[in-house]
This record gives structure tokens, C-alpha cells and sequence, in this order.
């Protein structure tokens, strides 16, 4: 059976590891990239390039940068008086959308998951305490989202918080239950902010 060449199936393979990517639109995409000549195809493998050698994490807050500093952790008109933690550098734009808080942030990167091996032992909450001690705010919002693994890191990083003196609070109303801050809308993540409760 006639088949397309290696180096096309290998792609096609690639794609489809990609989320929402199946092997029809796999298919799609490479047949596409084949045919155009507008140079998509070259723009796109520059930016894969780019992307690659240019994108790291913030070394202050682990959202993504170009610099050892992120746009946000150089703005000096942020309140550093306020930490938002959050579970993934992509939560810090779903919060930023809103246009409802102007502190800074920090990428816990992970959260207490049993089924994929993280334990409370594995968060990487070090650098977090550090950053806490040495920068002092006056709150910490944890931004975490509401199913069970959210909510049981949230319990587990604001106890460690909690001895430090501070205020720690979490996202309040308009986060529907069992549900992680990708599927929130800005206008419920905005009240979610307005309306934290502390811990």
C-alpha cells in the first residue's frame, strides 16, 4: 500500500502530539505547507527556531521571557507588595487579561498530583520562600483553580506560607468547581481576584 514518504509520516506523527491535533488534520497541515508558497512555511520554521533558542522562564517569577527578566517583573509601576502564585506560566496571561491586578507573579510549576507522581515533597515551593523573605509582600493570592490537586497544593503551600507572617489568600467566587484557570473567562476570573478570601 502506497504510503507518503518517511519524512512526511514522521511530521504527521510530530502534529499529532500536539493537542487538538488529530491525524486528519496532521494530514491537513503538512498537504498545506507542501502546496503554499507564501512563505508561511519558512516564517514557520524560523519561529520554531526562535522559539526554542530565545524563549526562557524568568529567573524572579517563571513566566516566559526573552531576558533573564520578564515585561512584567521590569515594570516598575507592578505593586510588589502583592504575589500572585500560580501552577503554570500560560495562567499568568489568563490573569493579566483582566486588567485586575497589578502585582507580581510567581510559576510554582507544578501541583500536588498522585496520579502523575507529584507529591507535596516534589512542589518546587524553595524559590517561592526565597523570593518571600527576601522581597516580603504583604499578601500572597493563590491562583490555583478548583479541583481537588488545586485546591490540596493550595492547603499545603498556604500552611508553609502561613508561618511567615503574611497574608495568604485564594481565588474567590466565579471559578466554577473541579475546573483549572485555562477554561475561565477574564470577566470570572476578574470577580474570582475582587473577591479572594483569605486562607
Amino acid at each position: 500500500m502506497i504510503d507518503f514518504p518517511p519524512v512526511i509520516r514522521n511530521l504527521i506523527e510530530a502534529l499529532k502530539e500536539l493537542p487538538a491535533i488529530g491525524p486528519r488534520s496532521a494530514e491537513r497541515i503538512i498537504l498545506y505547507l507542501l502546496e503554499e508558497n507564501k512563505g508561511t512555511k519558512q516564517r514557520l520554521m524560523a519561529s520554531l527556531r526562535e522559539l526554542e533558542t530565545k524563549i526562557t522562564l524568568c529567573s524572579r517569577c517563571g513566566f516566559y521571557s526573552e531576558e533573564p527578566l520578564c515585561q512584567i517583573c521590569q515594570d516598575p509601576s507592578r505593586d510588589l507588595l502583592y504575589f500572585c502564585v500560580v501552577i503554570h506560566p500560560v495562567d499568568v496571561l489568563k490573569i493579566e487579561r483582566t486588567g485586575a491586578f497589578r502585582g507580581v507573579y510567581h510559576v510554582l510549576g507544578k501541583k500536588i498530583s498522585p496520579l502523575e507522581g507529584h507529591t507535596p515533597e516534589d512542589l518546587p515551593i524553595a524559590h517561592l520562600i526565597q523570593r518571600i523573605d527576601r522581597e516580603k509582600p504583604r499578601e500572597v493570592i493563590l491562583a490555583f483553580g478548583t479541583d481537588a490537586e488545586a485546591e490540596a497544593t493550595a492547603l499545603f503551600v498556604s500552611q508553609i506560607l502561613k508561618k511567615r507572617a503574611i497574608k495568604v489568600s485564594s481565588l474567590a467566587m466565579g471559578l466554577p468547581a473541579g475546573s483549572g484557570l485555562e477554561y475561565a473567562d477574564s470577566v470570572t476570573l476578574s470577580y474570582a481576584l475582587s473577591g479572594r478570601r483569605e486562607l
